[in-house]
């Protein structure tokens, strides 16, 4: 889900389709979750709590462009 809402967010020209996003989300809520803990933030220890969902989302959107830069076309 947080791939999805993080698509949404960012819209634009990215290709897959439900599997790109449910690895997107998986990578992302990773990613959030360790950099919210690194920085203090938080940690993703609930799955019901805004501060978890906030930080699968906020990652999800750095691996986005992060993705976007990789394969982008020169």
């Amino acid at each position: 889900m947080a791939g999805a809402i993080a698509k949404a967010i960012l819209p634009g020209k990215q290709g897959g389709g439900w599997f790109s996003t449910l690895i997107l989300g998986v990578v992302g809520a990773l990613l959030g979750g360790w950099l919210g803990s690194l920085l203090g933030l938080g940690s993703i220890d609930e799955f019901f709590s805004i501060g978890t969902w906030l930080l699968a989302i906020g990652g999800s959107l750095i691996v986005i462009v992060l993705w976007r830069l990789i394969t982008r076309k020169k």
